[in-house]
């Protein structure tokens, strides 16, 4: 064969079949067959020199308090991404982009306060969520809805307000209880009468004070449409009454012009 007709052609042939190279693994990382373990590293940061063929990223245990905007590099096959126990407080709205393929994210064991809908639309397979002992008091109702293909979802051990702030979430897990992992663990934490009281036990009169004011685009398009229109109709509608009231009290004072010139021509 050609590969051997000379020491320049077997070294050729040689690298040719060599095996590729595997992709490098972060150095505070072990990594095997697709899965990348950095748990307990005293990471204040997601690594970036992550194999694109990540399925599996395991972050927990470390000092990660902020995740800003493409925190993590592009991770197409990205399945299960675990960061609990860390210090985690802010998650922007352009963190998570680039990993549309995960259907595991576990962010348990934070100090998460406020989450955006936003935050996770990039996650259209996202089939689990862990949210369990950080300090939520509440939910936004476009979260949850931004995940269409959520199935386990796991709340437990938050600062819960049982307010009227509470419904959207109320509502939601009414119509999803089946996705709700311990729902009798989900427990109310303020106000103080209502301290460890089941949310799944609420029903509807229980909100019967929280009036809820949704309006459509049309109903601002027409108040904004309205608005102007009225305020110039106003100046009118005042500039005629006074025209009106001007001639009115004008016309009561010419029959006492008329009777004083009377009076002069009789003298």
């Amino acid at each position: 064969m050609g590969c051997w007709r000379g020491p320049s052609t077997v070294l050729a042939c040689l690298l040719l079949l060599r095996p590729l190279p595997s992709p490098a693994c972060p150095a505070a990382c072990r990594c095997s067959s697709g899965e990348v373990d950095c748990s307990a590293h005293a990471l204040r940061e997601v690594p970036q020199s992550l194999a694109t063929n990540t399925s599996a990223l395991w972050l927990g245990y470390n000092f990660i308090t902020v995740l800003g905007p493409r925190s993590f590099p592009p991770l197409p096959e990205l399945l299960v991404l675990s960061l609990p126990h860390n210090r985690l407080g802010l998650i922007h709205s352009q963190a998570l982009v680039g990993l549309g393929a995960l259907q595991e994210l576990d962010l348990s064991n934070n100090y998460l306060t406020v989450l955006t809908p936003e935050t996770f639309l990039p996650l259209t397979s996202l089939a689990m969520l862990n949210l369990r002992s950080n300090r939520l008091e509440e939910l936004e109702p476009g979260v949850l809805r931004s995940l269409p293909q959520l199935q386990a979802l796991l709340l437990q051990d938050n600062p819960w307000v049982c307010s009227c702030g509470i419904l959207p979430l109320w509502r939601w897990l009414s119509h999803n209880s089946e996705k709700v992992q311990e729902k009798s663990s989900l427990l109310c934490k303020f106000p103080e009468q209502l301290n460890n009281y089941p949310i799944m036990a609420f029903g509807n009169e229980s909100f019967r004070q929280c009036q809820e004011t949704s309006l459509s685009a049309w109903h601002y398009i027409t108040f904004l449409t309205i608005g102007p229109f009225s305020f110039i109709a106003s100046i009118f509608f005042c500039t005629f009454m006074g025209t009106i009231t001007v001639v009115y009290h004008n016309l009561r004072r010419e029959p006492h012009f008329w009777r004083r010139c009377r009076i002069c021509r009789g003298h």
